[in-house]
């Protein structure tokens, strides 16, 4: 008899990029998406988690200060779950090998005998200045760049920076981790002869909805620091290339800059508004509330999938329906046609636009997004008594459709495609940030959604609007004595992003006019 050793997995240290998950590579999201580990650091943007596969381990590393796991220990877990056979992700923040430490770990993993990989990651130290508009090279004002950090390890006996040579150097410098020891750096600049009136910028969460840029020279940066209460992670940049902020500042200028955002949808859907919002500025906090799962009875959907060919119409009423509705049914057929001649009617675009990714054409899309369209609609179509009418919806669905056909003649089949169950995952940390940081808004796009938010009790932060994507989902938020602030006229996605920038937009034009 032998006995079979498991062989050790693999550990990745990948680089998470600065915050912004735009900026974050595809090899980076092809390591989360494969990991049977992930240890993130604070610094590694939590909506990337999102990503793994639904069994993965997730866990959270720290690493901000005052929190007590220490280096070795982090070093050990690596080890541990690799030597378990398993595929582990390091996340760090920015770039691994870019004053994150992620040589140490790379060091111990390979001391072990594991076998590793180095993932590089976008630095805050390029990402950060870009963002706020400054360039690191410009030919007409330097030709060379220095990287430096202002965070040391405590046990040195003396700082490795020579402040003389730095001096000296002139350029672009960069500092990662030193704000909070600012006012010492900046006078041991000032000491070594450089001079008082040199630019310097201080870009904070950079990429990020939340990113802040203080500028002032190497004179008064430390004091407006403080006055100002510029709080880490931020990144110190010295030189004349600061000057170019107030021409090239492009990011901290969209519309939504600095408005903090709750996207409530699912995490399989939460994407599409949390991108559009992103792209406007907002910081986006992805916290689902709801999660899509098959529907209770899946026998008696899939019966009824497989008598599609008798109806004369099929009604779906959302995109969820769509995939699950096709998920069955090519499980059954291998060929479209067994459809057979049914005509197909869509509750909004996304509805439709999800039944023309299967090369099937929309006979019937009310220009509303709501179930009382699709009635008027199906009016205007002339008697539909004794029509045979598959109704493709959600468990526990509004039942408007099914009685209102039933009364104009029609025979009518529900097919309950899917369920949506309360989330109840934070991966993360979303309900955490949310208590402690607070938000500008949050967004609903059905009534499941705002009764789910509801029902987990968290505490309703100080000032936080609401923005519901139409009619039924405002009636529900009211019903449970929520203010409607924002209401979106066209019932989808891009009508709810383009209300909630337009409030935003004659918000900020009031303050600017007051």
């Amino acid at each position: 008899m032998t006995r079979t050793t498991k062989q050790n997995g693999t550990v990745y240290l990948v680089g998470a990029g600065p915050g912004d998950l735009g900026l974050v590579t595809l090899r980076a999201k092809e390591c989360i998406e494969n990991a049977d580990v992930i240890v993130y650091d604070h610094l590694a943007n939590p909506e990337m988690i999102s990503w793994a596969r639904n069994d993965a381990e997730i866990i959270y590393a720290g690493k901000e200060p005052g929190e007590n796991r220490t280096q070795q220990e982090i070093n050990a877990l690596l080890i541990d779950k690799a030597r378990e056979g398993k595929q582990v992700v390091r996340l760090k923040g920015g770039d691994p090998f870019v004053f994150g430490r992620g040589a140490e770990e790379a060091q111990a993993i390979a001391d072990a005998g594991i076998a590793f990989e180095v993932v590089p990651g976008i630095t805050s130290a390029i990402a950060g200045p870009a963002y706020a508009g400054i360039p690191m090279t410009h030919r007409a004002h330097n030709s060379h760049v220095t990287f430096f950090t202002g965070h040391e390890d405590p046990a040195k006996a003396e700082s490795a920076i020579d402040y003389a040579a730095l001096a000296k150097l002139g350029g672009t410098q960069v500092m990662l981790m030193g704000v909070e020891r600012l006012g010492s750096i900046t006078s041991k600049m000032l000491e070594q002869g450089v001079r008082s009136d040199l630019p310097v910028a201080l870009v904070r969460s950079a990429t990020t909805g939340q990113q802040e840029t203080l500028t002032g020279t190497l004179e008064d940066i430390a004091q407006k620091a403080v006055a100002s209460d510029f709080k880490a992670p931020a990144v110190a940049v010295f030189g004349e290339v600061v000057g170019l902020r107030h021409s090239l500042n492009w990011y901290e200028k969209r519309p939504l800059s600095g408005k903090r955002i709750v996207v409530t949808r699912t995490r399989k859907q939460a994407s599409v508004l949390s991108n559009k919002l992103r792209a406007l500025g907002a910081h986006v906090i992805e916290l689902p509330t709801i999660r899509i799962e098959p529907p209770s009875d899946l026998r008696e959907f899939a019966e009824l999938v497989q008598d599609t060919h008798i109806y004369d119409w099929i009604v779906f009423t959302s995109a969820n329906g769509v995939e699950a509705f096709f998920d069955v049914f090519f499980k059954l057929y291998d060929d479209a046609r067994e459809i057979g001649g049914a005509r197909i009617a869509a509750i909004g675009p996304a509805t439709a636009q999800r039944v023309k990714d299967f090369h099937l054409h929309v006979d019937l899309q009310p220009e509303e997004f709501v179930a009382e369209a699709v009635l008027r609609e199906f009016k205007k179509q002339g008697s539909i008594e004794n029509l045979r009418i598959l109704l493709v919806r959600a468990e526990k669905a509004r039942d408007v459709l099914p009685k209102e056909l039933s009364a104009l003649g029609a025979i009518v089949d529900e097919a309950f495609a899917y369920r949506t169950v309360p989330e109840t995952r934070d991966t993360s940390g979303a309900r955490r940030q949310l208590a402690q940081d607070g938000a500008d808004l949050i967004t609903f796009t059905s009534s499941s959604t705002v009764e789910n938010f509801l029902a987990l009790g968290l505490p309703w932060p100080k000032g936080m609007q609401v923005a519901s994507i139409g009619p039924i989902t405002s009636k529900t938020a009211r019903d449970h004595g929520l203010k409607i602030d924002i209401e979106a006229q066209r019932h989808d996605i891009g009508g709810l992003v383009q209300a909630v920038r337009q409030f935003f937009t004659k918000e900020s034009a009031g303050k600017q006019s007051g």
